[in-house]
């Protein structure tokens, strides 16, 4: 193939204007390689591994180790890429976490319910404070304003002039020993073999009783409120129905539940029964919250929660929060 001298312009600007220029854009360039050395190899290598360790994708000993040796074994073919010749990954490494969770969610439904109990995992290093969680809870659970399940909660550190801001999602910490409990009159509540709180929404007289006892105010009241209130007609969706404890409840009045009802994060179990993650996990751009059963020793969430830098709120209260912080 005859490749000759020309000169494209786009808008006025030359884009090719000499045959070696089309040639190497084309692919053709026969021109001389420089040879490959392990000087060169070295470079390479060294370049693609900052890269990695910028994402945090591997360790410094692991790279330097396995890397700089496999280059000394063979100089003159290091392979192509650092990532098939230098470092050699687990299948858990390259795994996608939501993937991941979403295999272990899996088998953990395979035991029966008391032999499972799920926890909740937060990295508020990696929380934006954007609110997706929030967002995508309220639009699974069809929440009318007034209810939140999981707000997150800006607190602020330090003093002028060093200040920084610090998101905290708080969702139902789904206590061992939860205070909201004892105190219901009709015992509308109470806490599943699994170990997340149930509630049951028929049963429930609207007292406020539990609201009063959670001290982390996870709780609130459904009033029965309409985002299209005070419009010409409340529109059709406000009224579609919503799946919580097993059960679908449609929004029929003021005197049907759930309207009337205290209401609170339920770890999305119509979710769980399906074999899927909580809305709030696969909807978090900075892969912060993590979900999994504490009883399965190889899962995500049992290694997470071994960390030294975990904490739960107000655990001088006793309550056990089965919701962890990682800090």
């Amino acid at each position: 193939m005859e490749i000759k001298n020309s000169i494209t312009r786009q808008n006025g600007i030359s884009v090719v204007e000499e045959e070696g220029d089309l040639r190497k854009i084309l692919g053709l360039d026969d021109s001389p390689k420089p040879e490959k050395t392990t000087e060169n190899n070295r470079k390479r290598f060294l370049k693609q591994a900052l890269t990695l360790l910028g994402t945090g994708a591997l360790s410094m000993s692991a790279m330097v180790t396995q890397g700089l040796a496999a280059i000394e074994e063979n100089p003159d073919n290091p392979g192509e890429n650092f990532l098939e010749s230098a470092v050699s990954f687990s299948e858990s490494e390259l795994e996608n976490v939501i993937v991941r969770m979403q295999k272990e969610l899996q088998r953990a439904m395979q035991k029966p319910m008391e032999e499972r109990k799920w926890v909740m995992v937060i990295d508020l290093r990696k929380c934006t404070g954007c609110g997706a969680c929030t967002v995508s809870c309220i639009a699974e659970n069809h929440l009318p304003p007034g209810v939140v399940y999981r707000p997150v909660i800006e607190e602020e550190l330090g003093s002028y002039p060093n200040v920084s801001m610090r998101s905290i999602p708080r969702p139902c910490m789904q206590c061992e020993t939860a205070p909201c409990v004892p105190v219901c009159p009709v015992k509308a509540t109470w806490i599943r073999p699994d170990g997340i709180v149930d509630m049951d929404y028929d049963q429930c007289i609207g007292c406020r009783y539990c609201m009063t006892a959670c001290p982390y105010h996870a709780r609130t009241f459904d009033f029965g409120y309409n985002y299209t209130d005070n419009t010409p007609e409340v529109q059709p969706y406000e009224k579609v129905g919503n799946f919580e404890y097993g059960k679908r409840w449609d929004r029929e009045g003021h005197h049907s539940s759930p309207v009337g009802n205290v209401r609170k994060c339920h770890f999305c179990t119509h979710k769980l029964d399906a074999g899927m993650l909580p809305s709030c996990v696969t909807t978090c751009i900075g892969y912060a919250t993590y979900f999994g059963d504490s009883n399965d020793p190889e899962s995500l969430v049992s290694e997470l929660i071994s960390r030294p830098n975990k904490m739960r709120l107000k655990q001088e209260m006793g309550t056990k929060p089965r919701v962890y912080y990682l800090t």
